[in-house]
C-alpha cells in the first residue's frame, strides 16, 4: 500500500492558527518554457491547485509570528526549479526584513531536472539568504518530510538551528532509485531513514505530524518569547573564614550516584526544553547534553556532562565536545546565555580518541567559550577532572557546588605520577587545592553553592538552578 504523503496545506493548516495565514507567493509565469515543459508544469498546477512547488508566506503559531516554507510533494515530486527558488529567497529575505522565526518543511526529489543547471545553482541563494537569517539572530526551524532527498537536502534542509523529520521518512542526499540504477544493486536499507539519521545525530528529533504544532511552540517560547519571573531561592553565602572542610569528603561525595546531574536540574527548573542530538556531522555521543531550555524562567542554551551516561565502556570522547561547540555556537548565534555544567571523570583516552582530536575539541571548546559575546555561565556540579572539566569551564561567571572539585588528574592519578601509588590520593588532592572552597579563594570560580548533609538530589538542583537563574539576570541586566 503506498504512503500517504502530507499535502503542503493540510501541514499548513495543521501547525499554524486557523485564520492567520497570509500567502506571500506571487503568481508565476511559464509562458516562457518549452512546450512539453511547460505542459508538465500546467499539468502539475491542475492536479494539486498549486502554482509551483513551493508555498510560502506569515501566520503565527499560538499567537506567535512566524513565516513558512512548505513543499508540495505533487508538483513534480516537490523538485525547485528557478521560479520555485526565487519564491524561496524572497520568502526568506522577506521573514528577515520583518524579523520574524522562519520554518521550513520539505518533501522533495532535490533539484529540477527539466530546469537542469540553472536550477541547481539556485540552491547556493537560498542557503545565502538563510545564513543571513541567521546572522541576524532570528530562528530557522526545518522539518523533513518523506521524502526529502537531493539539492534540497543538501542545503536549506540541512541548515536548521533545530531539525526533525516524520517518522520512517526517507531522507537522504542520494536517492536510492537512482543509486541503484547508476550502480546496478540496491542502496543498503535503513540507511536513508529518518530513525537511522537521529542514531547518527544528524537530526534531533523523529516528530509524528501531530506533535508538530507542540514543537513548533516549544521552539518559539524558548527563542522568542520573553525572560519569565524567577520562582526558585537562592541559598546563603558560604563564609569562608570559618567554614571547615575535607576535601576527600567532597570527592567521594562527587562520585556517589545520589547527587543531582544535569538531567535533575533540568526536569525540576525548566518548564520547557528542547533537546538537540548530535554535532550535525553524523555522530552523536551521549556522554553531554545540548538543550535549549528555560531554567527558572530565563531562556538559555543548556551544555551539561551528564555524569549517568560517562561509563568506563561510554567515556566523554571528541564527539561529545563537537556537540558542545554546537551548542556554544547556537547561544552565540541565537543571542541566548549559555550554561555549562562540568560533571565528568575525565575525557577518553584511547587510540580512537587522539585520531578523534580530542586534544583539538579540548581545544575548540575553550577557545569558543573564552571569546563569545553573549552571558556565559560554568557551572562545577560534581567530578572535574582534566582537560574535558576544563573545556566548559571559562564563563563570564564561575559557579561550584560545594562539594565539586577540579584536578587536572583524578587523584589517584596525581598520586601515582608523584609518588609510584595511589595511597597518597588524599593527600594529593589537598596540595593541588582541588576543592570547591580553594578555587573560590584562588579566584578559578566566582561564587558557592551551599550544600547541606541532608540535600535530596533535587534541593540540590533548585539551588544550583536558582544561583543560575540570578547570575544570568544579572548578566543581561548589565549589557
Amino acid at each position: 500500500m503506498a504512503r500517504r504523503r502530507t499535502t503542503a496545506r493540510e501541514l499548513i493548516s495543521t501547525v499554524l492558527d486557523e485564520g492567520s495565514v497570509h500567502s506571500w507567493d506571487e503568481p508565476v509565469d511559464i509562458s516562457r518554457y518549452p512546450d512539453q515543459y511547460r505542459q508538465e508544469l500546467e499539468k502539475a498546477r491542475e492536479s494539486t491547485g498549486c502554482d509551483e512547488s513551493v508555498l510560502t508566506g506569515r501566520g503565527t503559531a499560538k499567537g506567535r509570528p512566524v513565516a513558512f516554507i512548505v513543499s508540495e510533494f505533487r508538483f513534480l515530486a516537490g523538485s525547485i526549479g528557478a521560479d520555485a527558488a526565487l519564491r524561496i529567497v524572497r520568502a526568506i529575505r522577506r521573514a528577515t526584513a520583518e524579523g520574524i522565526p522562519l520554518v521550513a518543511s520539505t518533501a522533495s526529489g532535490g533539484t529540477r531536472m527539466q530546469e537542469g543547471t540553472p536550477a541547481f545553482v539556485g540552491m547556493i541563494d537560498i542557503s545565502r539568504a538563510i545564513m543571513d537569517h541567521r546572522k541576524a539572530g532570528l530562528p530557522y526551524l526545518v522539518h523533513l518530510r518523506h521524502p526529502t532527498t537531493g539539492g534540497v537536502f543538501a542545503s536549506w534542509g540541512s541548515l536548521g538551528h533545530v531539525t526533525v523529520a516524520e517518522p520512517e521518512a526517507l531522507v537522504g542526499f542520494l536517492g536510492p532509485k537512482v543509486f541503484e540504477l547508476l550502480n546496478g544493486t540496491p542502496f543498503p536499507a535503513g540507511v536513508q531513514v529518518s530513525e537511522n539519521l537521529l542514531q547518527h545525530g544528524i537530526i534531533d528529533a523523529v516528530v509524528r505530524q501531530e506533535d508538530l504544532p507542540e514543537l513548533v511552540e516549544s521552539a518559539l517560547t524558548l527563542l522568542s518569547d520573553p525572560v519569565q519571573e524567577a520562582r526558585l531561592e537562592r541559598r546563603p553565602k558560604i563564609d569562608l573564614d570559618t567554614h571547615r572542610y575535607e576535601v576527600w569528603d567532597s570527592i567521594e561525595r562527587s562520585r556517589t550516584g545520589k547527587r543531582a546531574g544535569v538531567r535533575e536540574i533540568l526536569r525540576l527548573a525548566s518548564d520547557v526544553t528542547l533537546r538537540l542530538q548530535g554535532t550535525e556531522e553524523g555522530e552523536r555521543d551521549n556522554t553531554i547534553i545540548v538543550a535549549l531550555a528555560r531554567l527558572d524562567g530565563v531562556p538559555c542554551v543548556v551544555v551539561g556532562q551528564d555524569k549517568d551516561a560517562q561509563t568506563p565502556r561510554t567515556p566523554m570522547g571528541p564527539g561529545a565536545l563537537r556537540g558542545a561547540r554546537r551548542g556554544m555556537k547556537l547561544a552565540e548565534e541565537l543571542g541566548l546565555p549559555l550554561v555549562t555544567f562540568i560533571d565528568t571523570p575525565g575525557a577518553e583516552l584511547s587510540a580512537a580518541a587522539e585520531e578523534g582530536s580530542i586534544a583539538g575539541e579540548i581545544a575548540r571548546c575553550i577557545a569558543t567559550m573564552s571569546t563569545m559575546t553573549v552571558p556565559t555561565i560554568s557551572v562545577l556540579l560534581g567530578e572535574g577532572t582534566g582537560g574535558g572539566a576544563l573545556a566548559l569551564l571559562p564563563a563570564d561567571i564561575r559557579i561550584a557546588a560545594q562539594h565539586s572539585w577540579l584536578s587536572p588528574l583524578p587523584p589517584e592519578g596525581a598520586s601515582a605520577i608523584v609518588h609510584g601509588h595511589i595511597e597518597a590520593a588524599a593527600e594529593m588532592a589537598r596540595q593541588q587545592q582541588v576543592s570547591s572552597i580553594e578555587l573560590k579563594r584562588s579566584g578559578v570560580v566566582n561564587h558557592l553553592i551551599a550544600e547541606f548533609d541532608d540535600d535530596t538530589p533535587q534541593d540540590l538542583a533548585s539551588a544550583v538552578a536558582a544561583e543560575v537563574s540570578h547570575w544570568m539576570r544579572e548578566l543581561k541586566a548589565a549589557r
